[in-house]
């Protein structure tokens, strides 16, 4: 894989997907105009199908200003080369998100009718990729019937974002409020990926520590587990399952995963080496104090104004990376048919990054290191991009251009899997 040759902009993976949105006559009709957004931003082609009761929450032009196209809701009109309408839809789609979808309408698919252009549709959609986000009030959703109904299309191939807990529009708290559409994003994007790491579960850590001195204070550094975050959704994205062990981050958890939160390098390393025995790699991307107070003060550090200075002596945390290294050593001493699990570690360096990587490469023995530079602009700690240089086995070097993570993750997934797969 040559990365230079892939450019370092954002990969575009909605970039000339065909996506048909189906929408229902729910009250979060009026959503689907963000999904619509953000699929065009990415570069998807939309087309929109609506029921005729859809039209009473959204307005034709609306979605045909958002589209630059038609709204489709004819079910017997015809296409130019004389084909139906819902055939050519259901056909051409990579894949069909139903966003709102009503009781009434998950009820109908069930039964298989097709008395308009969208359950029609979705008849002629055959296996290929269907997502369905139902919204209603949350008795309608919780009702035997609706339940059954989303247990047997699950059953029949289709994929459902189900909704959350909020307010929902009759004014009541409960479970049936349309699912976050950057949620309903992503699962799409799930589905349509290809899944060649199925079957993996893969360790990652992400996020700094926390190194209390008092109850009030703290040691600890700029991570925002942006980095790790990344890997993670990446990760599950190409099918793997995903124990994330993270400290206090800045950003979201990624959807679906098993998280797992810490504060300092010993709740960590505790967590990591729990984990590790389930798991089939392991990316190490947290950034773990080094150092700890030897004593931590059950009281506040008060200022004492006849003392200028005081002295704080640390102790040196034990090294997660170092200590899977070993762990995995001695289980492939047990014979070469064992399976073997990459450990992939980072180095966050401020000078002589490259023979500092190396150095930390050779006395950690893991299979990979990737090594930055946080004090480049926009790079590192907090920032959303970063330049990596990633250390392999055989004196293997490879200098990445500087890239969003999110970018950087995928690439690094695909360069373990063709190493590791």
């Amino acid at each position: 894989m040559n990365i230079h040759q892939e450019g370092c902009a954002l990969h575009q993976f909605w970039f000339g997907k065909r996506v048909v949105i189906g929408i229902s006559g729910g009250i979060a009709a009026f959503r689907t105009l963000d999904l619509i957004r953000l699929l065009q931003e990415e570069g998807a082609v939309v087309e929109v199908v609506v029921t005729p009761a859809a039209l009473r929450f959204v307005t034709r032009l609306s979605l045909e200003s958002l589209t630059g196209g038609r709204v489709h809701d004819e079910l017997f009109a015809l296409t130019r080369e004389g084909e139906m309408g819902h055939i050519r839809l259901a056909r051409e789609a990579d894949l069909v998100l139903v966003v709102p979808a009503t009781a009434d309408l998950l009820a109908k698919m069930v039964s298989g009718l097709a008395n308009d252009l969208l359950t029609a549709l979705l008849l002629a959609r055959g296996g290929r990729p269907v997502l369905v986000a139902p919204a209603m009030n949350d008795a309608m959703w919780n009702h035997p019937a609706t339940q059954r109904n989303v247990t047997q299309l699950k059953e029949d191939g289709l994929y459902i974002a189900p909704p959350v807990r909020g307010r929902l529009a009759c004014g009541s708290e409960g479970e049936g409020r349309l699912a976050p559409v950057e949620d309903i994003l992503e699962q799409a994007r799930r589905i349509l990926t290809p899944k060649p790491l199925r079957g993996w579960h893969l360790l990652v850590t992400a996020g700094p520590t926390i190194e209390e001195l008092d109850p009030v204070r703290f040691l600890s550094n700029h991570s925002s587990g942006r980095m790790g975050v990344a890997m993670t959704q990446a990760a599950l994205r190409a099918g793997a399952e995903v124990t994330l062990i993270h400290g206090p981050l800045a950003i979201p958890l990624p959807m679906g995963v098993q998280a797992v939160a810490v504060r300092s390098a010993q709740e960590m390393l505790e967590a990591a080496c729990r984990a590790w025995p389930q798991c089939d790699g392991a990316i190490l991307s947290a950034a773990v104090a080094d150092y700890r107070p030897l004593l931590r003060q059950e009281d506040k550090i008060r200022k004492n104004s006849g003392q200028q200075n005081i002295e704080l002596q640390l102790v040196t945390n034990l090294d997660i990376l170092a200590t899977l290294v070993d762990l995995e050593a001695a289980r492939r001493s047990l014979g070469t048919e064992v399976k073997r699990r990459p450990v992939v570690g980072f180095a966050a360096e401020t000078q002589d990054v490259l023979n500092r990587g190396r150095e930390k490469f050779k006395r950690k023995g893991c299979d990979f290191l990737l090594v930055n530079d946080v004090t480049e602009p926009g790079c590192g700690f907090g920032a959303e991009e970063n330049r990596v240089i990633v250390l392999g086995p055989g004196d293997q070097e490879q200098e990445w251009p500087k890239m969003h993570k999110e970018t950087l993750a995928e690439y690094f997934m695909a360069f373990l899997m063709q190493s590791f797969v």
